[in-house]
Parts: structure tokens; sequence; C-alpha cells
């Protein structure tokens, strides 16, 4: 028998602030997510290592492990969707989320309304439509198929995070063509480019890197004022 909390996305936080998570887990029970709290960053990483969460909310200040330090190990194990959360005005602690492999940030303090639309964005992203690019792009050994939510090269995982595979997939959607980073930030992030958010640049890096650790030239090219592009021949396979 199918109970409600079947259909509802399981997501962890990771957050000391208990008052916080208590109001997380009645509000966004609303929104069809079911929400478990952890409050120290030991605990966190291994309740996120069990598989059983869609999504992470990982805040930076924990006692035990800090959140980078949790992300750190958790992405050794793991590609589940992370959102960091960090204080507002720090944008230094933005970037390094990012550096280790968090899929989206949002500062503190946010509203309901912005957490669910950014957990949705990552969901459907990490989650998509079977239809949605069903068939596999394939070029220069890798191949990356969305719905499968795969980046293989030579049918070994590259380990991509939900954004770096979805901007990795629009760059080899469109080969050959600049795609602007606001596109790659509307794909990848679900959200419009803000002013001096550099996201896109470090997903981009990540993938880029990941890469590199196999191809001897990674087909990524940066187009001074217009994006990047990937530079190498693509073909679609079923």
């Amino acid at each position: 028998m199918t109970t409600v909390e079947d259909t509802m996305n399981r997501v962890l936080l990771i957050d000391d602030d208990t008052e916080l998570a208590s109001l997380l887990t009645e509000l966004l029970q609303y929104d069809d997510f079911q929400l478990d709290a952890v409050h120290d960053g030991q605990n966190g990483l291994q309740q996120a290592l069990l598989g059983q969460h869609e999504l992470v909310l990982l805040d930076v200040m924990l006692p035990q492990l800090n959140g980078f330090e949790v992300l750190k190990q958790l992405r050794q194990q793991s590609s589940v969707p992370v959102i960091m959360l960090t204080a507002r005005g720090e944008p230094a602690d933005r970037v390094l989320g990012l550096e280790h492999g968090a899929d989206d940030y949002l500062p503190k303090p946010f509203t309901e309304a912005e957490l669910v639309a950014r957990m949705k964005a990552v969901l459907r992203r990490y989650q998509p439509a079977q239809q949605e690019l069903g068939d596999s792009l394939v070029s220069a050994g890798v191949e990356v198929n969305i719905a499968k939510q795969t980046a293989l090269w030579q049918q070994q995982d590259l380990q991509m995070t939900s954004a770096e595979l979805a901007i990795l997939a629009c760059l080899m959607d469109n080969p050959g063509q600049p795609v602007d980073k606001e596109t790659l930030s509307l794909k990848a992030l679900g959200r419009r480019l803000m002013p001096f958010d550099r996201s896109v640049d470090m997903h981009v890096s990540h993938v880029r890197k990941k890469l590199a650790e196999h191809l001897p030239e990674v087909p990524i090219k940066t187009l001074r004022g217009r994006g990047y592009s990937w530079s190498a021949e693509v073909v679609r396979s079923s």
C-alpha cells in the first residue's frame, strides 16, 4: 500500500539550528518534502552516505565537521545533490562550496519560497523527464545521457554532480556553438545568472578537471564575452 510518505522527496538537512530544522520539517511537508534533520557534521555525513535521500541541505558552520569537510568527504563516495546554506555576505563560502562539489548555494536568511524553488530546480535536473535528451550524446570518448543521469568515459563513471552533468550535456548538445552563461545557469542551476555570480564558471572548471583526467585535450573552449563551447564532433545514439 502506497503511503503519503512514499510519494514525498526525502531530504536531509544538516544544520545545528534546531529551531530552523523544526520549522522546515513542518513547512516543507506541504510541498511534498519529507525532511530528516541532523545537527552535526559527522552524523550528517554518515546519514548522507546511506543513500536514502534525494537531496541534502548542508550548512557551513557545523560542530565536529564543518560543511566544507562534510561535502568534500561526501563527494568522494556520492553524487547526491547538495545545496549549501551560507551566511549572507560571505561570497568566499559560496565559492568554496562550489569548489567542493555543491550543486547550488542559498544565503541565509532565506524565505521558504526561495528554498523550495531551489530544491525543486535541483531535483528537476537530477530527475529529468525521460523524454528530455533521452538519447545519449557521444563525443571524444565521452557519453552523456541526461535521462539516465550518467556521464561516462569509455564506460567509466566520471562522477559528475547534477549541475556539472547538466552543463556538459548543454555544451555537447550545441557542438561548435557558443552557449552563454545565462543559458548554462538556467539549465544547470534552474535560475537566472546573478551579477558577480561565478557559479557557472566554477561548475565548468570542475567539468574540465574531471574530463582532463582522461582526455589529452578537453574540448571545452572559453569564448570571451560569449560563454563556452564544445569544440568536438558529437554523435547522438539511442
